[in-house]
């Protein structure tokens, strides 16, 4: 009798939640579409030229590349960290560009709908250096990071396009070894598909051992669910320190639609399944106050945000562009 009763229980058990995946998947269908609508305001598609005190447009992902390097920065009221990310950043590329006269760059600050001196930063580093290699995408309003970076790579004029954080958490030389690795992947050639991803993977044991109990269960738990529903065979894929070629950027970023802390992994979710190749390469970091993800709330949204793009991926109610996959 007791069998008979777990047996009738784990039925209705089954239909309870083939019910509730059916529900889900039909509120997802209705209120999401199968790719994004990605806003961009009619002064977001301008910066201004600080020589000339004019507005022009920024050129788009589309058009060919003027540029080797072009490195986007999302900031959302950056105003304390920004200065020193940018220092370190400007003197490497700086340098760079001195030692090797063929090498170009760009610098596009993505200021996220900050409401403090953020874009007066920025444009105090515009005015030092020209519009030439610094520029600034003001949005009208918040985004989130993903949007950010988003709407700045669609910016870009470089061959290739990074996108670093603003807080300078990553020592900005490491780009030297990004720069190697995509170079072997792609042989050179910006128009072949390929990302270095930078990784604080060979830093777990030290950060577990300055960490709470409670983060650190956060964290392991969050990486589980990254590797189970989303990523597999990278350790790290919230490095804010990410290099590609703008063949890459041309594919992945018009269908992603993930604008907070999880765009990472439904970047990386859309390259897997391209099969471009990532190579993960370990970079230094350092963790620096003033972080604006909360401990619990921040992960949970993301673990939130990643079961959903298994969900609908899997589904077809997000939609990859298959012209993609056939020329793999």
């Amino acid at each position: 009798m007791v069998c008979q009763c777990l047996h009738m229980l784990l039925i209705y058990a089954s239909f309870l939640i083939l019910f509730l995946l059916l529900a889900l998947y039909i509120i997802l269908k209705i209120t999401t579409t199968s790719y994004p609508n990605i806003i961009r305001y009619e002064e977001e598609k301008y910066f201004l030229n600080v020589k000339s005190q004019k507005k022009e447009k920024f050129p788009t992902i589309d058009e060919e590349p003027s540029l080797d390097l072009s490195v986007i920065i999302p900031a959302y009221e950056e105003e304390k960290r920004l200065p020193i990310m940018l220092d370190e950043c400007l003197d490497f590329l700086e340098d760079k560009a001195k030692n090797d006269k063929k090498f170009s760059y760009e610098v596009i600050i993505v200021s996220d709908g900050s409401k403090d001196k953020t874009v007066q930063v920025a444009s105090e580093y515009a005015e030092n250096f020209d519009s030439n290699r610094i520029r600034i995408l003001d949005l009208v309003r918040n985004r989130g990071k993903g949007g950010a970076v988003r709407l700045g790579m669609q910016s870009g004029r470089g061959k290739f396009l990074l996108f670093a954080d603003a807080d300078g958490a990553t020592k900005f030389p490491d780009y030297e070894k990004l720069e190697a690795s995509i170079s072997k992947l792609c042989d050179n050639d910006y128009r072949n598909d390929a990302i270095a991803i930078g990784s604080r993977a060979h830093l777990e044991e030290e950060a577990t051992a300055t960490r709470s109990i409670f983060r650190t269960i956060l964290m392991h738990g969050f990486h589980f669910l990254v590797w189970f529903f989303a990523v597999r065979k990278l350790r790290d894929t919230q490095c804010g320190f990410k290099l590609m070629t703008r063949s890459t950027v041309q594919k992945i970023f018009p269908i992603m639609h993930v604008e907070r802390w999880a765009f990472d992994v439904e970047l990386l979710f859309i390259a897997q399944s391209y099969k471009i190749p990532i190579d993960e390469i370990s970079v230094r970091w350092t963790e620096i106050d003033g972080s604006k993800i909360t401990p619990f709330w921040s992960w949970l949204q993301m673990g939130r945000d990643l079961i959903l793009i298994w969900f609908r991926y899997a589904t077809g109610i997000w939609k990859l562009n298959r012209e993609h996959f056939k020329k793999q």
